[in-house]
């Protein structure tokens, strides 16, 4: 065949067209095909379940899928009857719905009425938006045809049940059955099934908390639809519009009950597996119940005895040796604000992040007695100098390490980083999940941004004997043939030594003993415990992480948008009072045992006040020296005993004190 010149000019394009619009159309029909064979695996959905193997939430909890045979008949011929009265006999699209449909849309020119079958519902429901366009409408119709295909319409009705709207944010016949009545779908009545079948048209306007008369003049229209497709007579058409009608009161939230915990491990297992829940999976999270009813009523009250209504704050809890939460609350008020602060936000962490310049430090040669210089003016490359400053004002003369880390010494601070570089630090921090942190010469203050969550897993190298952990939320992930298909194992890894890591245990109990940490003993914490208050410039964050042998608790408090809180807020005022009212729970079910120092650590008695090496007459203390550590060689001169002249002063006076006793 000759083809003229114009024709072999045209025919190749169109020829590319059509297979290219053939692999895309192929590509869509492939992709939803695989989608709806999954929904043969019936109804259900994934539970989530505690650390001890309780049954803790669903992954939708604002429907309850059951099977068709656990819906009452009058539910499934209502719904029929009302929306789809030819749903047994039809492909999926009804024609002569389609035709009146598409009648009544031209003649309003647009789409102002759908036609849409029970089995176009469902399309729409699983994978499609709402939005009223033509191509939304012929990919609901292609997706019908494909559903008829796959599914027994008994499948398409039971899933078209547990899936469809019907308001109050609920989803499912049962759910609703529940809400509206109080009992089960497979209980309900003619005219309870009527008035739930109405709802499926206008959710919204036709709720029976609100609009008690239109959705009962629906439930008649339902109740007339039924008698004339036979579902029932005449009599019981009648019976059921005089039936009264005893609705529960309108359903509270159950969202913020453990809603910031729940929407976190959700995110956790749609990470893994994307948007897909299959029926009867098991997914075996970290989360203690007791631990986190703890950790809400600790942060809501704390919040709550602070005045500020606009305050936010977070809480997170890690076991040191795995990594597992077993608590996390993201704000006050999770129906009020769902963003999650514990896992979302970052913020500065002021002197909470000095742990990890101390811990670089005493990895390098440093010791906890370590004379640490105190710089009043650090050169900033193309800035001049900046001065860093102290809370209390004292001396710039070289300060002990121990004291200038429980006393959270800024200058000192910023003198060690100035004498150790930013790299080590700045690696350190990476190991430890505290990632990007900024190379300026303020890094050693905390100017870096991290959330609560990985401030709190970052903390765990300390009591973790010096290893890394990734948090984790989730331990295992059973299918519903009871078999593993996820396990997470703990993953953790040496980053600092034992001895380092123990070193700062030290420093951290020193805190809470006798230094920015004190209130936790006031508050009931007389357990072995370390931490390490925060608080960044002008009150904006206020910080207080700390642990026991056995826990790792972060706490955060501040506002959405960075601003001052307020006069004195300060990681001891605002963020320790929740960590030790936590903590003081905590161990009840999390024993706070002794931290026991590694063998190769060498211990020496010195003066709690010099830090050198003790006198008869000083307050002592015991610190800990690794094998390469310089010890300290002078003895204290602040706690000296009596000369020899004093010493024979004494002796004198003693003598003629015991005559004059003994001639009286």
């Amino acid at each position: 065949m000759n083809l003229s010149r114009r024709d072999r000019f045209i025919i190749p394009p169109v020829l590319v067209a059509l297979l290219i619009t053939s692999i895309v159309v192929c590509a869509w029909a492939g992709r939803y095909a695989w989608a709806i064979h999954r929904l043969t695996r019936g109804v259900g959905d994934t539970v989530f379940y505690t650390s001890d193997g309780k049954p803790w939430f669903a992954m939708d909890e604002q429907r309850r899928d059951v099977s068709l045979q656990d819906v009452s008949p009058h539910v499934r011929n209502a719904v029929i009857a009302v929306e789809d009265h030819r749903f047994r006999y039809h492909l999926g699209i009804d024609p002569l719905g389609l035709m009146r449909a598409v009648a009544e849309n031209v003649r309003a020119r647009g789409i102002s009425e759908g036609g849409s079958t029970i089995t176009q519902q469902l399309a729409r429901t699983l994978f499609l938006s709402n939005s009223r366009t033509w191509g939304r409408k012929f990919k609901e119709a292609a997706l019908a045809l494909m559903l008829e295909q796959r599914l027994s319409k008994d499948q398409i009705l039971e899933l078209y049940l547990n899936r469809v709207y019907l308001g109050a944010g609920t989803y499912g016949v049962e759910k609703m059955s529940q809400h509206l009545f109080g009992k089960s779908a497979k209980q309900v009545s003619v005219a309870e099934s009527a008035l739930i079948a109405g709802l499926v048209q206008r959710p919204s306007g036709l709720s029976p908390w609100s609009n008690l008369s239109g959705a009962r003049e629906r439930s008649h229209i339902v109740l007339e639809r039924m008698r004339r497709e036979g579902y029932i007579t005449e009599a019981e058409e009648k019976t059921a519009r005089a039936a009264p009608l005893r609705l529960r009161p309108y359903p509270q939230s159950d969202r913020a009950d453990n809603g910031y915990a729940k929407q976190f491990i959700r995110q956790q297992f749609r990470n893994v597996f994307g948007g897909d829940h299959p029926p009867d999976w098991k997914v075996m999270t970290t989360f203690n119940a007791t631990l986190q009813a703890d950790a809400e009523r600790a942060l809501t009250g704390g919040l709550a005895r602070l005045g500020r209504g606009n305050l936010q704050g977070a809480l997170v809890a890690i076991r040191p040796d795995t990594g597992q939460i077993v608590a996390l609350v993201g704000g006050r008020d999770f129906t009020r604000s769902e963003f999650d602060r514990a896992s979302r936000s970052q913020r500065q962490p002021g002197s909470a992040f000095k742990p990890f310049v101390y811990a670089a430090a005493l990895e390098r040669g440093y010791t906890p007695v370590t004379k640490l210089a105190q710089p009043e003016q650090i050169p900033v490359k193309g800035l001049g100098d900046w001065r860093p400053r102290n809370a209390s004002t004292a001396t710039s003369e070289p300060v002990p390490l121990r004291e200038a880390f429980i006393e959270s010494n800024n200058r000192a601070a910023v003198g060690l980083q100035q004498a150790l570089g930013s790299r080590p630090i700045r690696s350190l921090a990476h190991d430890v999940g505290l990632e990007n942190m900024p190379d300026v010469a303020s890094l050693a203050l905390g100017t870096g941004l991290v959330s609560p969550l990985q401030l709190t897993a970052a903390y765990a190298v300390f009591p973790n004997s010096g290893y890394a952990v990734k948090p984790r939320a989730i331990v295992s992930v059973i299918d519903a043939h009871g078999s593993d298909v996820w396990d997470q194992e703990t993953g953790k890894r040496r980053v600092i030594s034992d001895e380092t890591a123990f070193q700062m245990v030290s420093l951290m109990r020193d805190v809470i003993d006798r230094g920015t940490g004190t209130a936790a003993r006031t508050r009931g914490v007389s357990f072995p415990a370390g931490g390490k208050t925060g608080t960044t410039n002008d009150g904006h964050d206020a910080w207080f992480v700390g642990f026991t042998s056995s826990l790792v608790v972060g706490v955060w408090v501040g506002l959405d948008e960075p601003g001052p809180m307020g006069a004195n807020a300060s990681g001891a005022r605002y963020a320790l009072p929740i960590w030790a009212d936590f903590m003081t729970q905590a161990v009840r079910v999390l024993a706070a045992r002794n931290f026991t120092p590694p063998a190769s650590l060498h211990q020496e008695v010195l003066c709690s006040v010099s830090y050198a090496k003790a006198t008869t007459f000083c307050p002592t203390y015991r610190e800990f020296f690794k094998a390469k550590d310089d010890l300290p060689r002078d003895t204290c001169r602040l706690h000296r005993g009596p000369t020899a002249a004093e010493r024979v002063r004494d002796a004198v006076k003693g003598w003629f004190d015991r005559l004059r006793g003994i001639f009286r």
